[in-house]
């Protein structure tokens, strides 16, 4: 089995109320069908139907205050409740406390490479993103940051260009509009979902991280948040189609992983973050879903989750 996750920054699942959550007025038909004609709402979880699963997710994870960026995200690729061992929530970026979890070699990324796994965070990241990073000017995310820990490398415009990774908006506009490059590589999201399953199943683990949605909360903007949610349903789409039939007990067997770090794009009446449960979504065979989501209640569970998903195929090739 394979695994794609799929990390959207800052949701979680809000209440149906179109005045104030994007995901209550966007037009999402495939995030609806596969939720049996539920919107990504709290009320839609728990849910297992055919093709997906919808679990409510713990984000706060017993900790006074709001859910934050760089504890929540360490959370996931470690399985450590960060904010309760350092005894508070903490981001955007990671602090020293923070980025000590992320650096020792307990990571998602440094696990997958110990046990001879193929991984890979698909994001391209531009010139000027290395450029910072180098310059001190700018951090890296604890995402970002698992990865190079674990001595993997981040992908480049090189690697944009060739096919080999995506923009972080997933069709590339972003690229040519914002950052400057005329001729790069643009993708309808439906494509653009195609192209997640083509690179996906090159490596038995792989992560895109979505982070307009949390920007997209923070700015308070209805319609570009709506936008983004509705490019994102394109992207599963084209996700589903690309997979094609979802296949049990094989070794090619694709399973998509969708959850946030904490709430915020739900709740466009603050610009702060939300207290509120995050989507855990899965996507696949039932039984790949079945076997994850035992003992998924919170984001400390993600990472041991994907740990028993990976090892199963390790100690029985046919599944």
């Amino acid at each position: 089995m394979r695994l794609l996750f799929l990390f959207l920054d800052g949701i979680g699942l809000g209440p149906d109320d179109p005045a104030t959550n994007p995901l209550a007025r966007a037009h999402i038909p495939t995030l609806q069908s596969l939720l049996g004609g539920q919107r990504l709402l709290a009320s839609a979880a728990p849910y297992h139907g055919e093709q997906a699963t919808l679990l409510a997710l713990d984000a706060s994870l017993g900790v006074d205050g709001l859910p934050q960026s760089a504890t929540g995200q360490a959370v996931l690729m470690t399985g450590i409740n960060v904010p309760a061992e350092i005894g508070y929530h903490y981001g955007p970026k990671p602090n020293p406390e923070v980025a000590a979890y992320l650096n020792n070699g307990n990571t998602l990324f440094s696990w997958l490479r110990a046990e001879g796994k193929s991984a890979a965070l698909l994001n391209a990241y531009p010139p000027r993103y290395f450029e910072g990073i180098e310059s001190g000017k700018r951090l890296y995310s604890s995402i970002p940051m698992a990865v190079t820990s674990a001595g993997l490398p981040l992908f480049t415009q090189e690697e944009l260009f060739a096919g080999e990774a995506l923009s972080a908006d997933f069709t590339g506009q972003g690229w040519r509009e914002m950052l400057g490059f005329p001729d790069a590589p643009l993708f309808s999201p439906q494509q653009a979902g195609t192209k997640l399953v083509e690179l996906a199943r090159r490596y038995d683990f792989s992560l895109f991280e979505y982070w307009a949605s949390d920007y997209a909360g923070h700015k308070q903007n209805m319609d570009w948040a709506v936008r983004q949610m509705e490019v994102f349903d394109g992207v599963l789409g084209g996700l589903i189609v690309g997979s094609g039939k979802w296949k049990v007990e094989s070794k090619e067997e694709l399973l998509v992983l969708v959850t946030s770090d904490h709430g915020n794009m739900e709740d466009l009446s603050t610009r702060r973050h939300t207290g509120a449960k995050v989507p855990g979504l899965l996507i696949g065979s039932q039984q790949a879903r079945e076997r994850f989501a035992e003992n998924l209640s919170s984001l400390a569970d993600v990472a041991p989750a994907i740990r028993k998903a990976l090892s199963r195929t390790q100690k029985s090739p046919d599944f």
